[in-house]
């Protein structure tokens, strides 16, 4: 709105008065922008090229349009690749699934969860006397691959760790916005069939890192008659976790209909080994240069 039509609507001591002339004056410049639109539209549509003229210089800027350069983009994983043994072993994924000391229901619910979607997974419960190392050396001689713990806090699941067998590393992400299928309006039923895998967004050294974790969970096999699909997508450090199946409208259209859950995982620690020392860990004053990514 102008400076004069500021002016103008301070000038009017009525309030009711002076919220009428707002509308109108609201509504009149609201007018106005759609007539202007519509006059392009038809120019545009008489003439496509003046669309494309547009849109290649009226680009909106984002957040991640202004993100700050990371030199390690592209980057190939630095020093040892402890995923590198699995990957040239030929093995498939043999998950084993357990939770935090003294977990709740949610916790079992959400390892029901996980189970629903996760291959080849054993779940086994926390006992008190066995510390994460023991656990996980006890499932390294058993051929796992990957151990899992639901951390659970006050009857609610805040955060998952991974520790890839038989040296790690170990990753701990937190969890948000959990839905279970049950929660997703229009769901559809699961089938046991290996689903596809995407990745996305993952273009640091670290995100790479990240990205062949949830590559070794999963078979890379998958079963295209089962047409389901798993996607990871990073977008701003958050990975949003989402699980779909095409489905073929007719010989051209395809849609997608969502199986369930969703949950947002933000991953907080990297630690060398079986939850050694700290590669990487997330700190609040990380959060203050909105611009900065780090997967």
């Amino acid at each position: 709105m102008s400076q004069s039509t500021s002016e103008a609507l301070k000038n009017i001591k009525n309030k009711q008065r002076r919220q009428k002339v707002f509308a109108e004056l609201k509504h009149a410049k609201n007018k106005e922008r759609h007539t202007k639109r519509s006059e392009r539209a038809k120019e545009e549509r008489a003439d496509p090229t003046l669309r494309e003229e547009r849109l290649a210089t009226n680009i909106p800027e984002t957040i991640e349009s202004k993100r700050v350069y990371d030199e390690t983009i592209t980057a190939e994983v630095e020093g040892v690749d402890e995923f590198a043994q699995y990957f040239l072993s030929g093995k498939q994924p043999k998950i084993l699934l357990t939770t935090s000391e003294n977990a709740k229901k949610v916790a079992y619910e959400f390892a029901d969860i996980l189970m629903d979607f996760l291959p080849n997974v054993t779940f086994i419960k926390r006992k008190k006397e066995y510390s994460m190392v023991e656990i996980a050396q006890y499932a390294s001689k058993r051929d796992f691959t990957e151990l899992i713990v639901i951390n659970e806090d006050k009857k609610k699941v805040t955060g998952l760790t991974f520790i890839h067998l038989p040296e790690g590393p170990t990753f701990y992400f937190s969890i948000t916005s959990l839905r279970d299928t049950k929660q997703i309006e229009g769901h559809g039923r699961a089938t046991n069939h290996i689903p596809e895998l995407v990745l996305n967004n993952f273009n640091t050294r670290l995100g790479k890192t990240i990205g062949r974790l949830f590559q070794s969970i999963f078979p890379h096999t998958p079963e295209i008659q089962g047409r389901q699909v798993i996607t990871l997508h990073n977008q701003r450090d958050y990975i949003f976790f989402r699980r779909h199946r095409y489905v073929f409208r007719n010989e051209e259209k395809v849609g997608l209909q969502e199986l369930g859950p969703q949950f947002t995982l933000k991953l907080r620690r990297m630690q060398k080994g079986i939850r050694g020392d700290t590669v990487w860990e997330h700190r609040p004053d990380m959060e203050r240069d909105k611009r900065k990514f780090y997967l």
